[in-house]
């Protein structure tokens, strides 16, 4: 039976997936164009390369920033792989290395099955039934170290409405011009000039009795 290898994600973007390792030199990475293209801040642009040696895929880092784990170990060199090997790209990202049946097998196999011929039934009436309800399509939640395509447009609250500086300064020099204006024009029609401002009396030629 022909086997090939292949990496599934136990944790990360696209938990579950499935990558088939099918060439005899891979490369891991952030970018799209990798054999393995994993879309995590996490993981380097370049950040690991596998090669095909023998019957097994001998891994090795490319200078990453956050480094390459096997089984919880930092690699500084190549390390051989074996089935059931976990691979970590930083701290949250975790690949599963194993073997799957080549899809040949499962296509023979099943032809060579004896084939076993159930009885015809009349099926019995069914009514009809009812339509399915239609649900709006929910958006999947987006992993959360996963690297946005382009930059993500930020809204900007309106400037306010400011006065100039100079208005409110003419407008508090007029009310106090007025106000003194009022306060004066008060004494001299009560005079109340010896009770309230006696030593503006002399300065402004008059007496007081």
């Amino acid at each position: 039976m022909a086997t090939q290898f292949q990496f599934v994600i136990r944790s990360g973007p696209n938990t579950g997936k499935v990558y088939p390792l099918e060439s005899p030199e891979i490369i891991i990475g952030r970018e799209a164009s990798n054999g393995v293209a994993i879309n995590d801040g996490e993981v380097s642009r370049k950040h690991a390369k596998l090669v095909l040696h023998g019957s097994a895929y001998v891994i090795q880092d490319l200078g990453s920033t956050n480094g390459t784990f096997v089984n919880g170990r930092r690699i500084t060199g190549t390390q051989v792989l074996n089935p059931g090997d976990t691979v970590s790209f930083g701290e949250s990202i975790v690949l599963v290395y194993g073997t799957a049946a080549d899809a040949n097998a499962t296509v023979i196999s099943s032809a060579q099955a004896p084939r076993t011929v159930a009885p015809v039934r009349r099926p019995a009436p069914v009514p009809a039934p009812a339509p399915p309800p239609v649900y709006a399509p929910v958006r999947a939640p987006a992993y959360s170290g996963q690297v946005p395509a382009g930059p993500i447009p930020v809204a900007t609250a309106p400037d306010k409405k400011k006065f100039p500086i100079w208005l409110i300064i003419v407008i508090a020099l007029f009310v106090l011009v007025c106000t003194c204006l009022g306060f004066f024009v008060i004494i001299d029609q009560l005079n109340l000039w010896c009770k309230v401002l006696p030593f503006l009396v002399p300065l402004l030629g008059g007496t007081c009795g």
